[in-house]
């Protein structure tokens, strides 16, 4: 009986060009009691249209960004669309992705597809098209602290301890 997927292994490197979302927090900013490492998380950003037929009034369209992490297998709700950019990563641990390309993009669908459903009431199932995509890995900061290791997200800026 299996709990779920397998652990993601990742390949540890001295230094790689990685096409990366920008982060808000640098690595050098990070409050540490020590070592600062680096986890570089594979994600897929599609902007996306999604359309719903209204009688006598014409089509209805919202715009959505969506965010897949192709590690944990999860579609978020992103405020924009990155701008990314190739950066000299070092001493990082580069994550494989998890979701190969026709499930990342059924990832976003779907997502697209229920948050469609939740905002509106349309009268037919919405049509739901991709205009823009970008891969790019996202990076987290892991900084040992003598309070406890934690793992900062490099582009909102957030924080929660690491477990083992």
């Amino acid at each position: 009986m299996s709990s779920g997927p397998a652990p993601v292994t990742g390949t540890r490197r001295s230094a790689a060009d990685l096409a990366v979302i920008p982060p808000a927090v640098a690595r050098e900013e990070v409050p540490n009691d020590g070592r600062v490492g680096c986890v570089a998380y594979p994600y897929r950003v599609f902007e996306a249209t999604s359309s719903m037929d209204r009688p006598a009034l014409g089509p209805r369209v919202a715009r959505y960004v969506v965010s897949v992490d192709r590690v944990r297998r999860l579609a978020l709700r992103a405020d924009t669309f990155p701008a990314v950019e190739t950066r000299r990563v070092e001493d990082v641990l580069v994550l494989p992705a998890a979701l190969h390309d026709e499930s990342t993009r059924e990832k976003a669908r779907t997502a697209v597809f229920q948050w469609t459903l939740r905002t509106y009431s349309p009268l037919g199932p919405p049509d739901v098209e991709f205009d823009a995509r970008a891969d790019a890995y996202k990076l987290f900061w892991l900084a040992e602290r003598e309070t406890g290791d934690v793992i900062v997200d490099s582009v909102r800026g957030g924080e929660r301890p690491l477990r083992d």
